[in-house]
């Protein structure tokens, strides 16, 4: 059974995967589609997802994605705390359990404090990552390594968890057009990167709450390593002031994997299904 490295965290928040799998970019494309200092109206206290994935045959894996109100270093902000492992017959191939955590600011989504603790079989990892906007430093702590490294931030940089939250508040929808694009600087690491995605159109998908309406997504990733040439990755996002995503499908050089929101509780919003099946 062949199970992409991180590929839990695709089931998360459709990016870590897309980290991996992408080059690293120095260049910054206009963000045009992106409100960088938009008050959030998108999310609240209390909010939970639980993701679904599914790998060929296998039901591989779930997420939850869990966001609170709290403090960090006495300022107010929201925590977004994120797990994921593998179930059934796919825990007995490859044994995750993953752990991800973002401190960001509660008005406009700006990271703080973030934490990586993954297991996914021999890959282990357990970094945090401080940020300082105002100098647009970083601090990376190695807790297994027992390193720390010191690096620059580009402007409204966000880490793997906080975009899911970022893009949902700051990604300016009003009159897009298919064939659009936008980018979100990332750090993934110790590594700077470009995350850029093209809006392809909207459509009306069937789902375990009934017929939701969507607006259709595709993330640039590198071909070859992981992607097929002619999929790769599609994520749907509901069309209403929730964006949240409903449905993710990564078409992979060997298989595909499929991700679905099964559950959730807290939105801010009305969730808006056109009709039950």
């Amino acid at each position: 059974m062949y199970l992409p490295k991180n590929f839990i965290f695709l089931s998360l928040f459709f990016l870590g995967t897309i980290a991996n799998a992408m080059p690293t970019l120095n260049d910054t494309i206009p963000p045009s589609l992106i409100k960088a200092f938009k008050v959030n109206d998108a999310f609240q206290d209390g909010e939970w997802f639980r993701f679904r994935m599914r790998y060929g045959i296998f039901n591989a894996s779930y997420a939850d994605v869990r966001l609170r109100e709290t403090t960090h270093k006495g300022r107010p902000v929201f925590h977004a705390s994120a797990v994921g492992k593998t179930t059934g017959l796919a825990r007995w191939f490859f044994k995750v359990d993953d752990y991800y955590d973002s401190f960001f600011e509660t008005e406009v989504v700006k990271p703080v404090h973030f934490v990586r603790n993954i297991s996914e079989g021999s890959y282990v990892r357990h970094v945090n990552i401080d940020f300082d906007h105002s100098t647009q430093q970083g601090v990376v702590n190695d807790l297994l390594k027992k390193t720390t490294t010191r690096i620059s931030l580009k402007p409204n940089v966000q880490d793997l968890v906080s975009t899911f939250y970022y893009l949902r508040n700051h990604l300016d929808v009003e009159g897009i057009e298919p064939g659009e694009t936008a980018s979100v600087n990332m750090i993934y690491g110790k590594t700077a990167f470009v995350f850029r995605f093209r809006f392809l159109g909207y459509e009306n998908i069937s789902t375990a709450f009934g017929i939701v309406p969507c607006m259709k997504f595709r993330p640039y990733v590198e071909e070859g390593r992981m992607f097929r040439k002619d999929g790769g990755l599609s994520l749907w996002i509901s069309n209403d002031k929730n964006r949240m995503p409903i449905r993710l499908k990564a078409d992979l050089r060997v298989g595909s994997i499929d991700v679905d929101l099964e559950s959730f509780s807290g939105l801010k919003h009305p969730f808006n299904i056109l009709y039950y099946e």
